[in-house]
């Protein structure tokens, strides 16, 4: 497998170096950006497999920097936030980001969550045969797991990664309704759901995308008081 490399896009030095000091230790190569500007500039020039990204930086903030990557990019965004700042959480996962995690934060989760993002990208975006089956068909989706990619009645749609894991679990569970706990701990791969705005706001974001009316959605169904299933027929063509 080829070398995995990891932006860091901080302007905090003592930050960004034990970041880097714990994704070096896990044979990653790990560029540092910081600020905004910067770290989209060092992006253009180079291929990440993921992003850290904070969200207070100068010349250009980390919302900026995450919309605009998301123009032009799948690659996983890991965002890191002030403590109380709910408004900044929320934004950032609506624009796309894939996750975020507060400060301070624990070093040992942040690797973890990282490492779990770079492991779903590499193995959705692989050439390999992860998956007996590359292709999943239903009710006019279909999602290509070999090349990360989703179409709806012919129009590729752009996800970000965690919203087409979110899909991918949806489809690969018919009519099985989930807890927005249960949601994180297999989409998100962890058992710790810091906050269930995390669970809402993708679920809102890809509704939007895969939904023709999304305020009376037909795929995503809210179970009022439980959770959320996927509902339809599976085309097994």
């Amino acid at each position: 497998m080829e070398d995995v490399r990891v932006l860091i896009a901080e302007d905090e030095r003592e930050i960004s170096d034990l970041l880097k000091k714990y994704l070096d230790r896990e044979l990653y190569k790990v560029d540092v950006a910081e600020n905004g500007e910067e770290a989209l500039c060092m992006f253009d020039k180079n291929s990440y497999n993921l992003v850290i990204l904070d969200l207070m930086m100068p010349k250009v903030d980390g919302i900026e920097v995450c919309r605009r990557l998301r123009n032009k990019t799948n690659v996983p965004i890991l965002m890191l936030t002030a403590k109380d700042n709910e408004v900044e959480k929320i934004l950032g996962l609506s624009i796309g980001a894939d996750d975020y995690i507060t400060k301070p934060f624990s070093i040992n989760e942040v690797v973890a969550r990282v490492k779990a993002l770079i492991r779903r990208f590499l193995i959705l975006g692989s050439d390999g045969h992860s998956y007996e089956k590359t292709m999943i068909r239903f009710k006019g989706i279909s999602i290509d797991l070999k090349k990360y990619t989703v179409n709806i009645a012919g129009e590729e749609i752009s996800l970000t990664a965690k919203e087409f894991e979110l899909l991918k679990f949806f489809i690969s569970h018919p009519e099985q309704v989930f807890t927005k706990t249960q949601l994180f701990r297999n989409v998100w791969d962890s058992n710790y759901i810091e906050d269930d705005n995390t669970v809402m706001v993708h679920i809102r974001k890809l509704r939007k995308k895969i939904e023709a009316d999304p305020s009376n959605p037909q795929f995503i169904q809210t179970i009022w008081g439980i959770g959320y299933k996927f509902t339809g027929e599976k085309d097994e063509s």
